[in-house]
This record gives structure tokens, sequence and C-alpha cells, in this order.
């Protein structure tokens, strides 16, 4: 007999893998490759956090403060041993809509509360259905985000002039960008190209270099002693602070509190998939398991800490985790490491930073939306099914001309009725008359559990035997109900096996139960076989019982017994 599993404590499901890796031995070899691998993700993310911050509406301040602040945290208490945090290309969209429609303190407000619907969400226990998220609806946001996040950086790729504010919507977006194509720079598409081309490179020949802190400081060098007449993030943002702001609440209002919270259930919604995404990869990479709960319980309070900081929206991030798996990182130290190199190179190097090109951090995020675009997992789910194809498009397409959110909920949507579709057609009922003797009849159970069915079993006339199989749910009710009805008014005695049906919810309980009142109004029986308890409960809870219905494990002892009811009757 099978031992039952035991439930995990609370301090089971939530103790930070920091704790896990100290207890299990942690050395000077581990902190010397941890140091290593924190270092080499700082370089990566030191560009890039600045990159995303200002692709998002905010100064690259934010962006480093949410890597220092939020990464700290998501690294010290998170479920992973790997999962580096900080600000996320796949944010761009929501960050900017939200400081459009809300300015900067509203976005740290909506951080601020994203990180308590996370916290809710973890310790609720939820993190494992946000797994449920289909595979379609994944490649089709990820891919939609990398198409707007390229359109985002055109302007600065191209060093446009605008005769306004830059659209959102991406179809008004690319008409004035077309229309404004006269005023291009040619020195900042020089840039621009030059950091695309040394990044690429790198990765090619070099694919250990930090190329795209390479590009970006190249970049610079070249723009300040050629004194090329193109934006930096010095003309635009004034530099950035070389020390971390003291925490502070925005201010708070009822109204102001209602009028991002959709935004923040976005940022919820959105970081917690792309955090646990980044878990999955981590663990697929190093052959370790997370803590998906306690991760998400990371991600509340890195969020909430970000916010007060004057940071933004923190999650996983898959290229850093990525990187830090690949440099050899022993546990989360690298992470936290990884952020106390990224506050030292901001205290130090602040004054350098104004020098950086806005169209070399262009050329650094252009490189990141075509990794993002998941290219050949496109065209592999185009070509799947047609099921498939249409989560992917419609996902896809509302994320690029509607909206992020709307996109996930109507793919997932679409989605869960294709499987409800898909699993209501795999639910058979079949005659005992209709299996053919080419079927095992020799032994009374399959290896399945499933029995096996002798049309010599049910030659009487006046009794018919059935058998469903698969998940018995509302989806399938409807045909099943059918084909019971159709069965016809002949027989005084029906044999029903139920030894393959995994699942029965109420509306199928419904269904049987009405036809269990017809059966009885006939004055004719039904007996159900091999029905496991949790389905005999709900049956029983829906008043399919007896007299009217006889619950039996075996096939052949409902057959015998219904065989002497009409013989006796």
């Amino acid at each position: 007999m099978a031992t039952p599993t035991r439930e995990p404590s609370f301090v089971e499901l939530y103790t930070p893998k920091l704790i896990t890796v100290w207890r299990e031995g942690y050395g000077l070899s581990a902190l010397r490759a941890d140091s290593i691998a924190g270092l080499t993700v700082a370089i990566v993310a030191l560009p890039l956090s600045m990159a995303i911050a200002i692709a998002s509406g905010v100064s690259p301040a934010s962006g480093l403060f949410t890597a220092i602040v939020g990464g700290f945290l998501v690294s010290a208490l998170g479920g992973s041993r790997f999962q580096i945090g900080g600000p996320a290309g796949a944010f761009i969209v929501l960050v900017s809509a939200t400081v459009d429609a809300h300015g900067v303190d509203g976005l740290i407000l909506a951080t601020l509360m994203s990180g308590v619907i996370i916290l809710a969400v973890g310790y609720l226990r939820l993190g494992a259905f946000i797994k449920y998220i289909p595979y379609p609806v994944t490649v089709g946001f990820t891919s939609g985000i990398a198409v707007i996040i390229f359109s985002s950086q055109i302007k600065e790729l191209f060093g446009l002039t605008l005769p306004g504010k830059e659209p959102g919507p991406i179809v008004a977006k690319l008409d004035m960008l077309v229309h404004a194509l006269p005023s291009v720079n040619i020195a900042a598409m020089a840039i621009a190209a030059l950091a695309i081309a040394v990044i690429l490179l790198t990765r090619r020949f070099r694919p250990h270099w930090p190329g795209m802190l390479i590009a970006v400081a190249l970049a610079a060098g070249i723009a300040w002693l050629l004194k090329l007449p193109i934006e930096t993030v010095g003309t635009r943002f004034g530099g950035i602070p070389n020390a971390l702001p003291a925490p502070h609440l925005p201010p708070l209002s009822l109204d102001k509190l209602t009028a991002v919270l959709p935004a923040a259930l976005s940022f919820a919604l959105l970081g917690s998939i792309e955090s646990l995404l980044s878990a999955v990869v981590a663990d697929s990479m190093s052959g370790r398991r997370h803590r998906s709960n306690c991760e998400l319980v990371a991600q509340g309070f890195a969020n909430i800490a970000s916010a007060l900081f004057g940071g933004f929206c923190v999650t996983g991030t898959i290229a850093r985790t990525a990187t830090n798996v690949r440099a050899g990182a022993r546990g989360p130290v690298s992470g936290m490491l990884h952020a106390v190199f990224l506050l030292g190179f901001m205290l130090l190097a602040a004054p350098l930073a104004s020098y950086i090109p806005l169209a070399a951090l262009a050329g650094v995020l252009a490189v990141v939306s075509w990794n993002m675009a998941e290219k050949h997992e496109f065209m592999v789910l185009l070509r799947a099914s047609r099921g498939d194809a249409a989560v992917l498009l419609s996902t896809f397409l509302l994320v690029v001309f509607r909206d992020l959110t709307e996109g996930i909920v109507v793919g997932f949507g679409i989605g869960v009725l294709l499987f409800l579709h898909r699993m209501a057609q795999s639910v058979e009922i079949a005659n005992a008359r209709s299996v053919t003797e080419t079927e095992d009849v020799a032994d009374d159970v399959r290896p399945g559990g499933r029995t096996a069915y002798d049309p010599a079993m049910a030659t009487d006339p006046d009794i018919v035997v059935y058998r469903i199989s698969g998940a018995f749910f509302f989806g399938a009710a409807a045909s099943v109900g059918a084909a019971l009805d159709n069965i016809g008014e002949k027989p005084r005695a029906y044999v029903i096996d139920f030894s393959a049906v995994p699942f029965l919810d109420s509306t199928a309980a419904a269904t049987l139960a009405g036809f269990a009142r017809k059966v009885e109004r006939r004055g004719a029986t039904i007996w159900l076989v091999g029905a496991l308890p949790a389905i005999r409960q709900v049956l029983l809870a829906h008043d399919v019982a007896p007299p009217a219905v006889t619950f039996s494990d075996s096939l052949e002892a409902a057959i015998a017994a219904a065989q002497l009811r009409l013989d006796a009757g």
C-alpha cells in the first residue's frame, strides 16, 4: 500500500534557498564562484537596466535602483538558487503606459501595490497555478513584447526629431515615425549600428566577453572624442546619482489607489509569470528545483522595496538568470553580489554614465528584442495545429495592437476553451456489443484497471452494458447524456462501467441523476461499476443512490445481480 504524500510545512515551503545553501555547507570556493558569476551578471545588467528604464519612460537611475534593491531581495529571499531579479523588457509597455496615465508617482504606487498582490498570491500558495499558462500564450506575448520594444527604439536608433510626444499605440507610433524620417540623424544611426555590431561580433567570436558593456563604453568614447551631435544620458536626464535615495512612500489617496489598481494587477500577473518562467529555465539548466510560492513571496517583497527606493517593477529575468548559471554560480549569493557590484558601479562611475549615447542603449534593446522574439518557436506553433495557431496569433496581435494584459487573458481563455473541447472529444461511451472479439477477455482487469468486455456477458436484451471512458465533466456531459438517452426505453437494467472515469464533476453528476430519474420512472434499474470513492461521493451528493442506482465493484457481479432481479421480477 502506497504511503500517503505528506503536505510540506510552512517552513519548508517558504525557506529561502539561501538558507538551504548555507545548510548544505558554503565555503570559500563557492564564494569565489558566486563572486565571479555576480560580477559577470552585473556587467550585463548595468547597461540593460538603464536601457529598459529609458525605454519605459523613466530615468536610467530608476532602472539601477530597481536592479540593486529588487535584485538583492529576489536572491536573498527567493525560492530559486540562481534567479536574478531586476527590470525586465517585458514590462516596458506596461510601465510606459502607466507613466503616461498616472505619472512616475503612480508607477511607484502601482509597483508597491503589485508587490502586496504578489505576496498574497505566494502566501495563498497559488504559485503552482501560474504554470498552467499555455505555451502558445507565453510565446505570443513574448514575441509581441519584442515587437513593441523594437518599435519603441526606432526614434533613438535613427535619432529622429518628432513634432510631439511619441504615441503609445503602435499604429499611431509608426505613422509619426515614418513622417519624421526626413529628420534622421546620421551620427545617431552610426552609433546605434556600431553598438549592435559590437554586441553581435563579441557574441560570435568572444561569447564570454561582456558585449553590451563593451558596445556602450565604446560608443560613449567615440561620441565624446568626436563630439557627435547626439543625445546622451547627460543631455536628457542630467546623469545619474552616485547614491541610493532614502526610502519613502509615494503619495497615497483612495482615488490614486483605485486609479492605479489595474496597472498593479497587470504588473503582478506579468511579474509572477515572468519570474516563474525564469526559475523554470534556471531549473532546466542546473538540474535543481525551485519553490514557486517562496519565489513569489520574494518577488513581492522586492517590488515593495523597489518602490520605496524609487524603482519600478522587479521580476526574474531569463537572460540574466541564464548568464548567472552559465557563469558558474553556486547559489543565491551570486545574485546578491550582482546587486552589490551594481551599487559599486553606480557609486564610482556615475559621472561617466552621462556620456552614454541614447542611440547605443537603443542598439542594446534592439538586440534584446531580437533575442526575445522566439522566432523558431513561433513558426513551430503556427504549423503545430490550428488551435495552437489561433491561441498564438490572438495573443500576439492583441499584445501588439491592443493591450498586454488583454492579450494574455484572451489567449488564455481561448487556450482553455480548446483544451476543454479536446477533453470533451476524448470522452467515449461504448456498448458492450460493440467491443470486438480481438480484445483480451481472459483477464478480468486490464493493466490500467479497466474491465475486459466480453459481448457474451450481455446477451439478455433487457440488460445493456455500457462503458464510459475519460474525464466526465461539463464539457462532455451533453454528449454523454444524449448517448444515454438514445439507448431507448426497452432495457429494464443498465450496467454502466465507470472504471475508466478518473474524474466527474457536478454537471456530469446532474446529467446522470436526470437519467437515473427517467430510468426509475420506467421501473428499470442502474448498476454503476468501478466508480472511484471520490466519484461515488459526488454522485451520492446529487442523489444518484439506491434504490434507483446500485454501486458495484465487479462487472460480472453487476450483470448477475441485474439478471437475478429481472428473473425475480
